[in-house]
């Protein structure tokens, strides 16, 4: 039974990082119920952010990577519904890191596609209002968020992200990584991603090879700082 209430704690947590644009989900979850996902549309073609990230990559990562965490966090969510429902806490557990890994690409990913948007429609604007004044305090400037940024993301390890959060209690910002597909809220529950890059090769290495930080660099000309500086307004509000 231990078992079985960690997978329902954990469930509750992938609910928060889904958050408010699934409300369904949050309840489902909270009852224990397990609710599946589909694959977002991206708002732009796949060419609409070159030379910054060519056409080629985003269509492989939106239509293969992302594509394949949905299809396998709906699959471990069947399998475990059939465990809970027979009670069998060894499969429930067994499937923890499916559902972790599997959930969390794509909780990353639906933030990430909309971090992005065409140079032509405003991409790679510095942030302006609220948020722009948040970054200079906590940073000094929007520059030094960038070098910050750059830095800790070259610097990960292996895989994984690096975030701009707003920790919405503290109303605090910090800049955070994480490995693998763990989404921003394993770093604890009051935290919001605002910016999430995505440091995985597949983001990048067909066009960059193994140069990261180059890919770095670029991403900038197509970051949608009036979209994070909505969702900083909304959870401060």
């Amino acid at each position: 039974m231990a078992a079985l209430r960690t997978l329902a704690a954990s469930k509750k947590t992938l609910s928060l990082a889904l958050g408010g644009a699934r409300p369904l989900a949050a309840a489902a979850a909270a009852r224990g119920v397990a609710t599946t996902v589909s694959l977002p549309d991206l708002p732009y073609d796949f060419g609409a952010l070159e030379p910054a990230i060519s056409g080629e990559i985003m269509q492989l990562h939106h239509q293969k990577h992302h594509a394949t965490y949905v299809t396998n966090y709906n699959k471990a969510l069947e399998q475990l519904d059939a465990a809970v429902s027979k009670g069998d806490a060894s499969a429930v557990v067994q499937l923890q890191g499916a559902i972790k890994f599997n959930g969390g690409g794509h909780v990353n990913h639906s933030v990430f596609w909309k971090n992005l948007k065409p140079i032509s429609e405003g991409g790679g604007e510095p942030p302006h209002g609220k948020l722009g004044w948040a970054i200079d305090e906590h940073f000094g400037s929007f520059e030094a968020l960038v070098k910050k940024m750059n830095a800790e993301g070259a610097a990960l390890q292996g895989s994984g992200w690096v975030w701009l959060a707003l920790d919405k209690e503290a109303k605090m910002l910090s800049v955070e990584t994480t490995p693998n597909q763990d989404p921003l809220v394993t770093k604890g529950a009051s935290m919001v991603p605002l910016l999430g890059i995505d440091v995985w090769e597949h983001a990048y290495y067909l066009q960059y090879k193994n140069v990261r930080p180059d890919y770095l660099n670029n991403i900038w000309k197509v970051i949608n700082w009036k979209y994070a500086g909505e969702v900083y307004d909304n959870v401060l509000a």
